[in-house]
This record gives C-alpha cells, sequence and structure tokens, in this order.
C-alpha cells in the first residue's frame, strides 16, 4: 500500500507576505490614489471574501480590478452584467448532449463556477435568474450542476457598481460582500499624477493587451489558510473587547452589522496582519470597519467611531507606517500650492468658478498635509494655506 502524497508546504509567512506587498506595490504605481483599496482587494483574496467597489463611472474600478487579476496566477473569469444578462453568460451555456441523455447540466469550462478569481462589472444588474446560483457560490462555494453539488473553487469575487442596491431583492447578494469600498475622483493635488499615470497605461493597451506576468499564484493564498486560522485563533482578549467595543458603538449608530459578518471580519483583521508579515493582529487592523458600510453616506460615522482608536496606536508606534494613508509627495503639494498661489495674487481678476475651483483645491491640499503628521514641512505649509486662505475670505469678493 502507497503513502499518500505529502500536502503541499504553507509558504514561510515572511515570503507571501514579501510576495503580496510587492504585486500591491506594482498596481500602486499604476493606479494613483487607490492604495486602501488595492491593500483591501489582497486581504479579501487572503480571507477567501468578497469585494464591492462602488463610486462613478470613470474612476478606474474595472481596470483595477482587472489588473488585480492580472498579478495572480488563476483561473479568472469576468463578464460585465445587464439586466438581461441570462444565466448561461455567466455559469456556462447548456450542454445538449448531456440533455439529449436526461441531464440537465452545462458547460461550465471557463465560466464562474471554474474561476478562482473573478470580477463581475455592475453587479448589482443581475437578475432573478442569476441571483439565486450567484449567491450560492459567493457564499457556500457551491454551483448545481444538474442534480451534483459542486464545490467551486473560487478564492476571491471582485464586483464593481456605481451606486448601492436599493431593491430589497438585492439585500442579500449586497450582504454577501463584506468589504465595500468607496471609489471617487482623485482630488487636485493628484491631477498630474493621473494624467501621466493614465497615459502611460492607455499607451500600453495599444502596444501589448497582455499585461505584466503574474506574481503570485492563487495556490500561496489557498496554502496561507492554516496561517489565516492560526492568526484567527491568537487573537487576544485586549484586542476582542476592543473590537466588541467598535461592534456595539457601530451598531448604536444605526449601522447594521450582523453576527455573520462580526465574525467573518475576524478573518479579515487576520488577512491585514499577514499581509504586513505579522502573526499577531493590532488595532491598525480595525481600518477594514471603515469599510463595513451599508450606505456609502455611513462611511464618515465609521472613521468618526474607528478613527480614534486607529489613530491612537499610530501615535504609540510611530514607526509603523499609516495604513491606508495616500502616500502623496510633499514635493508634489508643494508644487501644486505654488501654482494656486500664483494664481491667486495674478492681477487678472477670477469668476465665482475660478475662484471656489482654488478654495477647493486648497482644502484638497491642507487634509493630505495634516494626514503628515509630524512632518516639519507639512505642518508649516498647513499654516501658509490658512493664511491665504484667511486672506482670501477677508477680501471683499466674500464681505
Amino acid at each position: 500500500m502507497t503513502n499518500p502524497p505529502p500536502p503541499p508546504a504553507t509558504p514561510a509567512l515572511p515570503e507571501l507576505s514579501t510576495k503580496l506587498r510587492a504585486a500591491a506595490r506594482s498596481l500602486e504605481q499604476q493606479f494613483l490614489g487607490k492604495e486602501e483599496a488595492i491593500r483591501l482587494m489582497f486581504i479579501a483574496a487572503i480571507a477567501g471574501e468578497h469585494m464591492v467597489m462602488v463610486g462613478p463611472p470613470g474612476t478606474a474600478k474595472s481596470a483595477l480590478a482587472r489588473s488585480f487579476a492580472a498579478l495572480l496566477d488563476a483561473r479568472y473569469f469576468d463578464y460585465l452584467l445587464t439586466r438581461f444578462t441570462e444565466p448561461n453568460e455567466i455559469f456556462g451555456p447548456v450542454d445538449i448532449e448531456a440533455f439529449r441523455g436526461g441531464q440537465y447540466r452545462r458547460r461550465i469550462d471557463g465560466m464562474l463556477p471554474t474561476a478562482e478569481v473573478a470580477f463581475l462589472d455592475e453587479i448589482f444588474k443581475a437578475n432573478s435568474a442569476i441571483l439565486n446560483s450567484l449567491l450560492s457560490v459567493l457564499n457556500s462555494r457551491r454551483f448545481m450542476h444538474g442534480s451534483e453539488s459542486l464545490r467551486v473553487p473560487l478564492i476571491s469575487l471582485i464586483a464593481a457598481s456605481n451606486e448601492v442596491p436599493t431593491d430589497d431583492g438585492l439585500t442579500a447578494l449586497f450582504d454577501r460582500f463584506a468589504l465595500r469600498v468607496k471609489v471617487d475622483y482623485l482630488d487636485s493635488y493628484h491631477f498630474r499624477g493621473l494624467l501621466q499615470r493614465g497615459a502611460a497605461l492607455e499607451a500600453n493597451a495599444l502596444v501589448d493587451d497582455s499585461g505584466q506576468p503574474p506574481m503570485l499564484k492563487a495556490a500561496d493564498l489557498t496554502k496561507a489558510q492554516p496561517v489565516l486560522q492560526a492568526v484567527v485563533t491568537q487573537m487576544d482578549e485586549e484586542f476582542l473587547a476592543a473590537y466588541k467595543n467598535l461592534i456595539f458603538q457601530i451598531r448604536s449608530e444605526g449601522i447594521g452589522v450582523s453576527d455573520r459578518r462580526v465574525v467573518k471580519l475576524l478573518k479579515l483583521f487576520a488577512a491585514s496582519a499577514i499581509f504586513d508579515g505579522r502573526r499577531s493582529v493590532n488595532d491598525s487592523d480595525f481600518f477594514v470597519l471603515r469599510h463595513i458600510w451599508n450606505s456609502p453616506e455611513q462611511e464618515e460615522i465609521l472613521q468618526e467611531v474607528v478613527g480614534p482608536v486607529i489613530d491612537r496606536w499610530y501615535e504609540e508606534h510611530p514607526e509603523s507606517g499609516r495604513v491606508g494613508a495616500t502616500p502623496t509627495r510633499l514635493e508634489d503639494l508643494l508644487e501644486e500650492l505654488r501654482i494656486i498661489r500664483e494664481a491667486l495674487s495674478n492681477s487678472e481678476v477670477m469668476s465665482d468658478m475660478q475662484l471656489f475651483s482654488q478654495l477647493r483645491n486648497l482644502g484638497d491640499i491642507k487634509a493630505a498635509l495634516l494626514r503628515m503628521s509630524g512632518n516639519a514641512t507639512a505642518t508649516k505649509m498647513v499654516a501658509e494655506i490658512d493664511r491665504l486662505l484667511e486672506t482670501m475670505f477677508g477680501s471683499s469678493r466674500f464681505s
């Protein structure tokens, strides 16, 4: 009798973390201002959960998801849903030969039931004919293939939508996405970088549609599950007590968080730690809670609840890189401020629209500088912006 082959070795945590962060940096170089969304994509994949991006058209949701999938050596499926999309477009056409033999089966090769990573654009346009099968795939990783309940290999599904669903029939589908990320247009101080990187991406698409080679294997994520489980089971009482307090604060603000999602969030905290190469969670991992809203308007409430806990942790650990902070170059902000200063001191009279545009730009720059706490130059620039604003509001235009 031969012995069964040994199970595949779990990759060492430092090695896996290095691969994950290298892949994330690759995406960050392509997509300006999407650092937090990129990190959350990897966290969702590590945890085996799903993520939806919500935002207006033209905010790189589709491009980001497809570039993320290209970094993984995984079986991939993507599709743009409409209200007219039929099940065979997602789950595969009916197998005619099997049907003639009395079996109702689909030809699923290359379709969603065989994908390890998937992207569905305009996810909430799914109709009732698709909805039930989609719910089963997302929640229990099962697909009814004729009379057989087939286990699907899906690691994570990334979805995109222009808006949050208002139809009660889609509530269950929305609830399957543990992470919700609001994606918006870039701030004014990112404008030059947007043009430069966007032009480079467009040029690359014209000459090479294949993208860059994969940097990470889907098998690495699957084999990392024992590490994830170990991190979850070893969470200390202090962290869990802080988590309990945050959940009940969030619920008291009227934001529903089901018990099922409360448990799933533990995996996401653990995945955040693994992404950083840690075998234990800390309070910085609570940044995930900023992305459990049920409507985009709740994002600000979540920040008010979770923000102080995260700020306190970084104040106590200044050596740590802040999760979710946009790595804006100080030089870019200085250049943007110089341009605004020159425009305001110009002898030409500005229209009201031009004036309010510059006020908005100054506000964007100030918000970015305030995130650079402890930087002397940033502090000096904030003071200069305050003086500029005081001068503008003291002018006759605002009297």
